[in-house]
């Protein structure tokens, strides 16, 4: 069955995976982009321009399209400053807003939306293990945005669309994100771990990520699911994984909290929040990681 999707962000880390495997799988492309010069036009990969600031957006980018790949945001590896901040929220939940007025007034074909989301929604602990079942969520800045978030993305179910979303943990790959960051420093010979280096991270590797959003995609599978690998590591095994994939020394004595939080300012919560995020859900409809376990992971990336 020929299948065409409207990606939004399709030009970030994730995104562009994704058009691949899209691309892959027969499954035509439309990409919605902030910037008239990235607009391209093949028969499989067609751009539009849309502005979410001013409300603007072409409505042609929705012509037979079954389903929209939502994954636009402004990055959250930046200081936050109280605009800034204001511009973290603002970007997710009006350029959801904006999909959801516009399909409201069009008659459209879209059955399904697979929205981006992140594990920052849970709580900072050593030892709770969360699923997507876990409501309790806390009172902090990452968690009010994801919360925010994903009830604007809900505003698609009222429209007869099937939702989903992606609960996406630390993601590894050589092209980009914290992965390329950690490695920097360890490459050099100053590699360190994080606070105590006990806190959780739950990882995915790239291709594991692209191919669940495929994967809920083509099973038309709804709701919440964690975007995450079924064996997450400490702040420690990661640091210390990568040096011994590179074939590196660690030297350093951790880095303390506070010396982070000068550098980096409240963002340096990303770095010592420690979530502990199940992936069971999303392997009990049937999806099978590649990489399952931190170290082949590691060696297909950087060995």
């Amino acid at each position: 069955m020929m299948m065409k999707v409207l990606i939004t962000g399709a030009t970030g880390l994730i995104g562009k995976e994704i058009v691949k495997r899209c691309h892959k799988n027969n499954i035509d492309v439309n990409y919605l982009t902030t910037s008239k010069s990235k607009i391209e036009n093949t028969k499989n990969y067609q751009g539009f321009y849309w502005d979410t600031k001013n409300k603007e957006i072409d409505v042609n980018c929705f012509k037979e399209v079954d389903a929209i790949i939502h994954l636009a945001g402004a990055t959250i590896s930046k200081r936050w400053t109280p605009a800034y901040k204001e511009e973290i929220i603002n970007s997710r939940v009006e350029s959801t807003q904006l999909l959801i007025d516009s399909l409201k007034g069009e008659s459209h074909t879209i059955k399904h939306v697979i929205a981006s989301s992140a594990i920052g929604i849970y709580p900072d602990s050593i030892t709770h293990y969360y699923d997507e079942t876990f409501k309790d969520f806390d009172d902090t800045f990452i968690s009010d945005v994801v919360v925010k978030w994903e009830q604007s993305v809900d505003g698609f179910s009222k429209l007869d669309i099937l939702v989903s979303k992606v609960r996406t943990g630390l993601v590894l790959s050589e092209k980009g994100g914290a992965l390329s960051e950690m490695v920097k420093p360890i490459k050099i010979g100053l590699g360190a771990s994080f606070g105590t280096g006990e806190q959780w991270q739950s990882w995915i590797h790239l291709d594991d990520l692209t191919n669940m959003y495929l994967y809920i995609l083509t099973n038309s599978l709804e709701g919440v699911y964690n975007g995450v690998a079924p064996n997450p590591v400490t702040n420690n095994e990661l640091t210390k994984s990568i040096a011994k994939t590179l074939d590196k020394p660690l030297f350093l004595p951790q880095i303390p909290k506070f010396t982070m939080k000068l550098v980096l300012g409240e963002m340096h919560t990303l770095l010592f929040d420690s979530q502990r995020v199940s992936s069971k859900k999303i392997e009990e409809m049937g999806f099978n990681f590649k990489f399952s376990y931190l170290k082949p992971a590691l060696e297909d990336l950087l060995g």
